[in-house]
Order: C-alpha cells, then structure tokens, then sequence
C-alpha cells in the first residue's frame, strides 16, 4: 500500500497495539542452536529469489522470460491518456500505483549491487541486469519529452481504495507530471541517478544502451537543477502521504551529480557537488534522504583520485563517510541507531527492513574501499577495520534470512519458515490461472480478510520486518511489517551476492 516509509495511519496503531499485545515473548522460542551461531544459510539461494522477486512486481506487458508465472499482463494502456506509451516499471510495493520517485532509487540502489558485486553474482547476474532495465526502458519513456518528467502513474488515494489484482484494475492511470511552471526537483534527480548509476552497469555488456542512458541522465538532471521545487507542491495531494519528499530536494540533486561525476568521470558534476554539499552527516539511506550514498560514492572517488588533487577536499568526504560508520557499529561511542535484542539494525520510521538492507551495502562497499586503501576507521578511541564492518553486515544478513529470535527468514519462500501473510494484492487474491474471471474492486476484500495463507507465493519478498522487540505479526493488516517492496530488496541483491562467495 505504499506505507512501508514513514506514514502510518492512527488505525494501524491500535492494531499494532492490539496484535503485537497477544504475540508470545520471542525470547521463549528461540533456537539455541540459532544463538548460537551455528546456522548455515544458502546465500545462492536467497540471491536468486531476491532477484526473482522483481518478476512480481512487473507492470506492462510481461516478457516470454517471465518465470513468475502467476503474474500475468496489467497496466499495458498506461500513459493512453497523455498520449505517450508509459507502460512498464515496478509497481513498487502491495498496491497498483507505479510511483517513479521510490522505483528510481530501486534502480539506483540494485544498479549499485551490481556494480559493487555483480563478479560474485554467477547465473543471476543476467536477471539482476534484466531486472534494472525492466525499471530504466520505463524511465526513459517518462522522460522522453523534453520539459516533462512523468513522475506517478495512478491515483494512490483511489487504489487504496481496492483490493483487486494488477491484472484487473480498472482505478483511474492518470499520467502525473512535473515541468518547468510544476517543477519537482527531487523526482527528476532520483530518475536522472538511476540513469546514470544503470549506463555503467551496462557500458561493458550494452555500449548503444549505456550511451543512452547516461546521455539522457545529463538532460534530465539539467532539468531538475534548472527548474527548482519539490514535487510535494506540484503533485502533493497525489503523491502524499505516501511517497512525498520529507527532506527536501537537494539530497537528491547531489545523489544524481555524485553518480554522474561516477558514470562520466566529468569535473564539473563533483564541482557541484562541492558547491551544493551539506555541512552534516547523514546517517541514513533511503528513498527519501540519500545523504550518506552521496558520501560513499564520493569517497570513493576520492581515494581512486580521479584528478582531484585537493587533500582537503579528500579528506572532507572520508570523514563523513568515517561518521556515518560511526554511527551504525554497535561498539562506537558515537552510534546512534538502534538494535534488537536480537541484533537487527533498527532506525525510527516505518518499514524498519529497508535500514539494515540499504545500510549493509553502504557498509560492505565502504569496507571493500577501505580494504584497497589498507585503512580502518576510528571512532573515537575505538578501531573498526573493514572485517568488523564485514561481520556487522552477516549477523543483519542471517538476521533476515533465519537467525532471529522467531527463527523465521523475513523473506518469502526462503527457509521453512516465512510470511504468509504478506500485505500484498497479487499474492493474496488468486491468479488468472485458478480464477480467470475478472475480479472488481470490491471483490478482494473476503481474500483480504481470509484467515488462509496467500495463494501465489512472491518467492523473494522481504517484508518490513519485524518490531523492536523482534517480535513479528504475521498478518496483511499490518503493512507496516508484512508488506514487501522494491527498494528493500535492491540493495540486499548485492550483499548476498557479497556472501555467496564470501561466507
């Protein structure tokens, strides 16, 4: 439904309050063979469905690859209306909107995995690269049109209003768009980095496709910087509360020119870097505040050199990369996130599983720069080499897939325990194949209440997780913990991918 980020309405609450109060002490079912450490995991496995996944989440006409066989075509009219072909893209969580803001820092985030570990991916590497052009076909078309960035296909206040299959919808597909007299500034930058981030990953295997891609990442972003504003004012009533941009703009300006200055290696992408970076450290990454990417990214580039000669310059993003380690290692004096009892990385706002994913491939990417430059990271009094970084980001990676206090794997199909309840509108409501016939609006509502487990599996999908107390409500009322999305799964592709070679 599109919560997963940070709304949550006050009936969710009382849920929460009512069903986490009858969920049993997660403490008096543990495993102690869990505990303790002996648990072996197949990382393969889990990369190949974390990948997989993507396949459920498809909009358009589907592809004779398709292995997902209970998804079928939906959406293929969408942009009919503006007179464009906007067909394609992720639906980017439970429900039928496609919202281009979070779907672009999906395809940032899985093009980031592939770059980083994509060597380790053997077999899959195929479909994590089909997986991010699925996403960037589509967002060349919704940038084709010189002025005009299309940023949501779908109205989410009346989808919300359904429980039907993506193959029936019949909600309104209304084309939203941002330009020069409606700017939206943050959406444009987040498409214009998931251009430039996917052009590298195909410029070896693709050159034409990779050529396009970073060329129209340029305009795009001269788009958003020339006619600044935020979408929230152009397009707020339809994007909110669910996907508006909390933190501004200008995270997402510097996340597009950081990539950029990546894919191009061009000056004059880290000079605007240089005149536009903020003074703190961010101490997140997410579809909303993408601070601490843009300092890894840079850092990077800074220790490869680049051309850049200024030691101070260097210096200044190491140390805000450094900072942000700081902030997340559980023995610094300065951390200022949370854990479990059970060790899983935790960060106020909703859908806690999209922190220790995105934050797990800043920290093993951070810990491979580190590694190559021979250096460590110091927190106050307190050293923390690249193998301690490497440790923290297995224990969240275990963590996920089964060695947790409920000894349950938070992603779907994988283990023998897992959600199955997921809050989500094609896996509750039976395929094409078993109920052909067409299923209206309304028509969900008895599958959505049923006490039955979803019928299609969505092998793959990581859930929001479970609460503080690790403690999990397996039940689709609760979106909050049971609903998957896109941009939790992207950054966990390249950490499993980090560990099917590194365990």
């Amino acid at each position: 439904m599109g919560w997963c980020p940070y709304t949550f309405p006050i009936v969710c609450m009382f849920l929460i309050v009512s069903v986490m109060g009858v969920v049993r002490n997660p403490a008096a079912t543990v495993d102690i063979n869990v505990i303790n450490g002996h648990h072996h995991h197949n990382y393969k496995e889990a990369l190949t469905k974390s990948i997989l996944f993507f396949e459920g989440q498809r909009s358009g006409k589907l592809p004779s690859t398709q292995r997902m066989k209970w998804r079928k075509d939906s959406a293929v009219n969408d942009g009919q209306y503006a007179g464009v072909d906007l067909s394609g893209g992720y639906y980017d969580a439970g429900d039928n909107v496609k919202y281009n803001f979070p779907m672009s820092f999906t395809t940032s985030l899985l093009s980031w995995s592939v770059i980083e570990f994509g060597k380790f991916m053997g077999s899959d590497l195929r479909y994590a690269k089909e997986a991010i052009k699925w996403a960037t076909d589509y967002l060349l078309k919704s940038t084709e049109t010189p002025g005009v960035v299309y940023a949501q296909i779908g109205d989410a206040n009346i989808d919300h209003s359904c429980w039907e299959r993506p193959e029936d919808m019949d909600t309104d597909r209304t084309a939203f768009v941002v330009n020069q007299t409606h700017p939206g500034s943050d959406v444009s930058a987040e498409i214009a980095a998931a251009l430039a981030a996917s052009s590298i990953v195909f410029r070896s295997s693709n050159r034409s496709y990779s050529h396009i891609l970073l060329r129209r990442a340029k305009q795009v972003l001269e788009f958003a910087d020339t006619y600044r504003g935020s979408y929230n004012d152009s397009l707020g009533k339809y994007v909110g509360p669910h996907y508006c941009d909390y933190g501004g703009y200008k995270d997402e300006l510097l996340w597009a020119a950081s990539w950029l200055y990546k894919a191009s290696n061009e000056r004059r992408y880290f000079d605007y870097v240089m005149r536009n970076k903020p003074n703190t450290t961010e101490i997140v990454i997410n579809w909303d505040d993408k601070g601490a990417g843009t300092n890894m990214l840079m850092s990077e580039s800074m220790r490869k050199g680049n051309g850049i000669r200024d030691e101070h310059t260097k210096e200044s993003f190491r140390i805000k990369a450094d900072e942000f380690v700081c902030s997340i290692v559980p023995e610094s004096p300065s951390k200022t996130v949370e854990y479990s009892p059970g060790g899983l990385l935790f960060k106020l706002g909703g859908c806690n599983l999209q922190n220790p994913t995105a934050i797990s491939l800043l920290l093993l990417a951070y810990a491979r720069y580190l590694n190559e430059a021979d250096e460590s990271v110091r927190c106050g009094n307190t050293i923390i080499a690249p193998l301690r970084l490497i440790s923290l980001v297995k224990s969240q990676v275990d963590y996920i897939l089964g060695h947790n206090p409920m000894n349950m794997s938070y992603m779907v199909g994988y283990g023998k325990k897992y959600p199955k309840f997921i809050h989500h509108r094609g896996s509750t409501l039976p395929s094409m194949d078993e109920h052909p016939g067409r299923l209206k609006c309304q028509d969900g509502s008895r599958y959505f209440k049923s006490s039955k487990p979803n019928p299609n599996v969505l092998v793959g999908a990581i859930v929001g997780g479970p609460a503080l107390n690790d403690s999990y409500p397996d039940t689709r009322w609760l979106p909050y913990y049971s609903e998957p999305t896109t941009y939790v799964n992207a950054p966990f592709v390249g950490v499993l991918a980090y560990f099917v070679h590194h365990h």
